[in-house]
């Protein structure tokens, strides 16, 4: 680590101890310099200058950088942090327990005003948390609870990431359309395997996304489904792959954190869209493209408001226009056409022409559905409390009924190997 002046390195050693106090932290603190303004070491030893003192804040993360999901969650949230000049901390490896609440009351502790955890199972700690503190901001991403909890310091956060897999579909469409066209596979034999971590419904709507993309230039695909019960389980994601793939499956995506499908699909030349960034340097003959959701711009909104003394939305949802959700560039074996197919769905996305649900698209058991009564307001039952298909389109996310997915049908063309999880 580099040498600072005597007082940075107070501060420094005040770091230090609390890092030993949070287990598995990577922290990041810094005390005020000359010019009023705070220096802070990041994960990677570098300095950085503070110069907004109205927000500190602290991410909680439930796994680490090894995990891409968390890994996007920690790029965005230093990149807001250092562009609005934010003095932040950084809890990784935190479980959906106890450990979540204990973290988010250090964090507290060490003078976060903005504190935000990454994972659906932190959920219910958090919001223990935000009621002992009710001076300090909380979010939570991919929750389902703020707009029923009623607290002004409690906040969910997503975004349309539907539509991102919906885009990564089409490559895959054009993809299967291409090895159809060189007589690789039947119209018959366009078969996708998705690796999914569980059945909630956050899953549901991105397979289903992603399988209705590649249907809207490939009619004749269908899609298998296998789920590892677990957002981060190498071994379980790879084994799972290859299940997929003995059974006929010629292209695959997941919802799943780590490398374990892409390595596989990689180990057998199978087509791969992967999840929450490129995977082309690990992956370079297979891999075709990512969806995943940029955090920044939410991180800098929240950032903005306390600084601005406004509220923070209960419920906020990113979407393609607010740049949130965004695809990587496209792998080198793609198919011809790609880049084209995908400006002109999204243009159409944006502009309101297409709706990624669209009951015409799809059937429930050979019918087409006019109605749908969603659970939005998550209780015991999961009983349907919200009607969800307006428009001649299922209004995923829609009309602030609450950021967090609640799309959960399961459509013809997706089987399930298994739906234990």
């Amino acid at each position: 680590m580099k040498k600072f002046s005597k007082l940075v390195a107070l501060a420094l050693a005040g770091v230090m101890a609390f890092a030993l106090c949070a287990c598995g932290a990577d922290t990041n603190d810094g005390s005020a310099n000359n010019n009023g303004n705070t220096a802070v070491v990041d994960g990677n030893g570098n300095t950085n200058v503070v110069t907004n003192a109205a927000v500190k804040a602290g991410l909680i993360c439930l796994h680490d950088e090894n995990s891409t999901y968390d890994l996007n969650f920690i790029n965005g949230f230093k990149a807001a942090c250092d562009a609005a000049g934010v003095e932040y901390l950084i809890k990784t490896g935190i479980p959906e327990g106890q450990e979540a609440y204990d973290a988010a009351c250090e964090l507290a502790e060490a003078g976060c005003n903005f504190i935000f955890a990454d994972s659906f199972g932190h959920e219910d700690y958090i919001i223990k948390a935000a009621k002992e503190y009710p001076e300090i901001e909380f979010a939570h991403a991919t929750g389902t609870q703020a707009h029923t909890e009623g607290l002004a310091n409690f906040h969910n956060a997503f975004a349309n990431i539907f539509q991102g897999r919906y885009l990564a579909g089409i490559v895959a469409g054009m993809k299967l359309n291409e090895m159809i066209d060189n007589g690789d596979i039947t119209a018959e034999e366009a078969k996708m395997g998705y690796v999914g971590a569980f059945t909630y419904a956050e899953v549901i709507s991105g397979y289903t996304s992603f399988y209705l993309g590649a249907k809207s230039v490939c009619p004749s695909v269908t899609m298998e489904v296998t789920f590892t019960g677990s957002w981060y389980d190498e071994t379980a994601e790879k084994t799972g792959a290859q299940t997929l793939i003995d059974n006929g499956c010629v292209l695959i995506s997941q919802h799943a954190d780590s490398m374990g499908a892409p390595t596989a699909c990689e180990q057998a030349g199978v087509p791969n869209v992967s999840y929450n960034g490129s995977t082309a340097a690990a992956c370079p003959e297979t891999f075709l493209v990512s969806s995943r959701i940029d955090w920044t711009p939410y991180f800098t909104y929240c950032f903005n408001a306390i600084t601005n003394g406004e509220a923070i939305a209960v419920d906020w949802n990113g979407t393609l226009e607010t740049g949130s959700v965004v695809l990587t560039d496209l792998g080198a074996s793609v198919a011809a056409g790609s880049a084209e197919a995908i400006a002109e769905a999204q243009a159409k996305i944006t502009s309101g022409e297409l709706h990624v649900f669209d009951i015409t698209t799809f059937t429930v058991n050979g019918e087409t559905l006019t109605t749908y009564m969603a659970d939005v307001d998550t209780d015991p039952e999961y009983a349907g409390d919200h009607e969800a298909i307006v428009d001649g389109y299922f209004n995923e996310s829609g009309d602030g009924l609450r950021s967090a997915p609640f799309f959960n049908l399961q459509i013809d063309g997706i089987s399930l190997l298994d739906a234990a999880y």
